[in-house]
């Protein structure tokens, strides 16, 4: 199995507990669509549970051949955002980014430059912030046999010191995977687990203790079941009795509809639950 990213290397139990829930936003909508010219578009709103609108405009231009994609975003926040990727053009394995942000209203600018390498049993990335500090983060993740260890650490150059570090280690199997991570200076720890039982069901759960906060331990568990090749329904609880369900369902094809709610199973009296839907349109 390739080797992930330090921030995916517990993807597969994040995923389950975190995507396709969608009661955090009261409404969303998303559309995509593809040109012949390797153009493509996508448009996102979201209405929040407090009645604010938010949404972005996105084009990426792919030129595959050359390794080459250009992604320009302008969001509500009238703030506009190029992204410049060159893969496998100096050496294989290897991708360069550059992120340049603006903010017309303040006249605010940003860049950033980035670099990710990957072999078959290595995967590592480089962060730099050009004009906050500067800064750099970089991470990276050793494998061998499914088995996998990594670290990170951040570094500003003004102030000649490190910002921060983090370390992990995991086991990935086809159908299942393990990791453990340190984060925060090595303060927040986290234990996550994820099976797939078969082609229908998904579980998976995670632990977390900050060590700065006392010696209580959170867990959240969840569980994904595919009703059909087009639909499926997932749950997931945590130790504060905080629970969410979500279905999701290929209307037709390009047309995906998703609705949520999340409630406090110990406040089950009052206003606490959370609806949202999602729409999806893509062609």
């Amino acid at each position: 199995m390739a080797v992930p990213a330090f921030s995916d290397i517990a993807k597969s139990a994040n995923d389950l507990l975190n995507k396709d829930f969608y009661h955090l936003s009261a409404g969303t909508i998303e559309v995509k669509s593809n040109t012949p010219n390797n153009v493509a578009f996508k448009v996102t709103g979201k209405s929040s549970h407090d009645k604010a609108t938010s949404g972005a405009l996105e084009g990426k231009f792919t030129d595959k051949p050359n390794g080459l994609t250009v992604t320009q975003t302008w969001n509500t926040a009238n703030a506009l955002e190029t992204k410049v990727e060159m893969a496998d053009n100096l050496a294989k394995g290897l991708k360069a980014e550059g992120i340049f942000s603006f903010l017309p209203a303040t006249n605010a600018r940003g860049a950033k430059f980035n670099l990710h390498f990957k072999q078959s049993n290595f995967h590592g990335r480089a962060f730099f912030d050009l004009l906050k500090g500067p800064t750099a983060n970089i991470d990276a993740i050793v494998g061998h046999e499914g088995f996998l260890a990594g670290a990170s650490a951040g570094y500003d150059v003004q102030k000649a010191a490190i910002t921060g570090y983090s370390a992990a280690v995991g086991y990935h199997a086809p159908t299942y995977s393990a990791a453990i991570t340190a984060t925060d200076n090595l303060s927040v720890f986290s234990a996550s687990y994820y099976h797939k039982v078969n082609s229908q069901v998904e579980a998976g759960s995670k632990a977390t203790w900050n060590s700065k906060s006392g010696n209580t331990v959170g867990l959240e568990v969840a569980a994904k079941y595919r009703l059909d090749p087009v639909s499926f329904v997932k749950g997931k609880i945590n130790d504060r009795g905080v629970a969410a369900v979500a279905y999701n369902v290929l209307l037709r094809e390009g047309v995906t509809l998703g609705v949520g709610a999340s409630f406090d199973t110990q406040k089950l009296d009052q206003a606490t639950h959370k609806v949202g839907t999602s729409f999806t349109f893509e062609s």
